[in-house]
C-alpha cells in the first residue's frame, strides 16, 4: 500500500470541497487493503459481512472528511480505525464473544501458475493453515499483526488505530508472532 500522506490530506480536503475525483483516488489508493483488514479481522464466520463493513467504512470517511486531523493520525490510521470501529459494531450487534478459524480463503489458496500439481496441493494446505494461524489469533493479536503484516501499519499508528500504548501494540504483535511461529512450526517441515 503506497500512501503519500501530504497527499491523502489534500484528497480528503478536496473531496470535502466537492471534488468526487478526489475521494475516488483516495478509495482507489486504499479500498482493496482497507477491505482486506476488515475481511481477516471477521474471519471465516462472518465474512459475509465484510462487503457491507466495508462500504459503511467508505461512507463514513466521506461524511467525516472534515473530521480528519492529518496533525493526529495518518489516513491510513484514521480509515483502520474507522474500519475497525465498524467490525467491533458488528460483533456487539451480533454479541460475538469468540471468533471461529478459518477453515479457507479463496484467495490465499492460489496457486503459482508455475508449481507441479503436488506442489500446487501443497501450497494450497499450507495456505490454508496460515490463514487458519491466523484466524485463531484472539482479535486484538490478529487486528495488530493483520494491521502490520497486510495494511503496513507501524506500531505508533497501531496503537492509535487500538487506542493502546505503544508497548501494548507490540506486545500484541509479539505475541501473535511467537503464536503464529508455534501454529506453523510443524507446517513448515512438512513443505519444506
Amino acid at each position: 500500500m503506497e500512501s503519500d500522506p501530504a497527499s491523502d490530506a489534500v484528497l480528503l480536503r478536496a473531496h470535502g470541497a466537492g471534488d468526487a475525483h478526489a475521494f475516488a483516488r483516495l478509495y482507489d489508493r486504499y479500498d482493496r487493503p482497507c477491505f482486506q483488514f476488515i475481511r481477516r479481522l471477521l474471519g471465516a464466520a462472518h465474512a459475509d459481512a465484510a462487503e457491507d463493513l466495508h462500504q459503511e467504512t467508505w461512507i463514513a470517511i466521506a461524511r467525516n472528511a472534515a473530521a480528519f486531523d492529518p496533525g493526529k493520525s495518518s489516513f491510513p490510521a484514521w480509515l483502520f480505525t474507522i474500519a475497525r470501529r465498524k467490525v467491533w459494531d458488528h460483533f456487539r450487534r451480533q454479541k460475538v464473544a469468540v471468533l471461529a478459524s478459518a477453515q479457507d480463503d479463496a484467495a490465499a489458496m492460489i496457486p503459482d501458475p508455475g508449481q507441479s500439481p503436488l506442489e500446487q496441493v501443497q501450497s494450497r494446505e499450507l495456505a490454508q493453515e496460515i490463514v487458519a494461524a491466523v484466524d485463531a489469533l484472539p482479535l486484538e493479536q490478529r487486528g495488530a499483526f493483520v494491521m502490520f503484516a497486510q495494511a503496513g501499519l507501524s506500531l505508533e499508528e497501531i496503537a492509535q488505530v487500538t487506542g493502546v500504548a505503544v508497548e501494548t501494540a507490540k506486545s500484541r504483535l509479539r505475541y501473535a508472532r511467537a503464536k503464529l511461529r508455534q501454529s506453523l512450526a510443524g507446517e513448515r517441515s512438512a513443505h519444506v
